[in-house]
């Protein structure tokens, strides 16, 4: 990626990644009780990017790597991970987890989809867990159009996120109930106001928009994997584009 997009650009009509970070990113109580909270399943993910290539000499990117449970899973099986969040809160918690963990070919970068700017060899693999359904669609596009411009010719973009897999149609019946399958405040987990939250103040989109703009940035889908509840989805993509 170019360095005049990184952050500190000051282009003024560039979205605010930070404000749009969504409040619980930028909230302490809940950074701490993060991990307990969510599981990203991250030694499953380092094994199916071990099916897709990866090696000890892989540069890895984890955009919106938050508190870093993939990108301290996949360092002892690369050679670089640049993990990179806009949440100074959450750059805390992942910059004591790397000290901890001795992962010193972790780098901590504070940037977002829009302002990171990617040095040195090509990343192999960039990987983003939860983090794209911060930004509108348009923003979107130019976010993803940014990841494939880091990639290597042929490279691997796993995407997981909130993408909802229905009719415009069923939106009511589908979202109210995933909601309902939040939890009552003090109960643990994922509160059912934090779901609404969710759904009122981001921006997740439809799958068949999205699939439209990852084919259109230059992505190939190798593959796609749909909740049932039509809420989720994960993607295996490839960059068909050259830099």
């Amino acid at each position: 990626m170019p360095s005049g997009s990184e952050a500190g650009s000051n282009e003024g009509w560039l979205l605010d990644e930070v404000a749009s970070a969504g409040r619980e990113n930028l909230d302490a109580g809940h950074v701490a009780r993060y991990d307990a909270k969510e599981d990203a399943d991250a030694a499953q993910e380092v094994l199916l990017l071990g099916r897709l290539g990866l090696t000890s000499e892989s540069v890895v990117v984890d955009l919106g790597a938050g508190t870093g449970q993939f990108a301290l899973a996949v360092a002892p099986a690369c050679a670089r991970v640049v993990a990179v969040d806009v949440s100074s809160v959450m750059l805390t918690a992942l910059r004591t987890k790397v000290e901890q963990a001795g992962a010193h070919n972790v780098e901590v970068v504070q940037a977002g989809f829009l302002t990171y700017g990617h040095h040195g060899s090509p990343a192999d693999f960039v990987y983003s867990r939860y983090a794209l359904h911060h930004l509108p669609d348009f923003w979107k596009g130019v976010a993803l159009t940014r990841l494939r411009d880091t990639l290597r010719p042929g490279g691997v973009l796993r995407l997981s996120d909130a993408v909802y897999n229905f009719e415009p149609a069923d939106a009511a019946e589908r979202i109210e109930a995933w909601c309902a399958t939040g939890n009552p405040p003090g109960a643990g987990g994922w509160g059912r106001w934090e779901l609404e939250e969710h759904v009122r103040d981001e921006h997740s989109t439809y799958t068949w928009l999205l699939e439209a703009m990852l084919q259109r940035t230059g992505f190939t889908i190798e593959d796609a994997e749909y909740s049932d509840d039509g809420i989720f989805a994960k993607y295996v993509l490839r960059s068909t584009s050259a830099q």
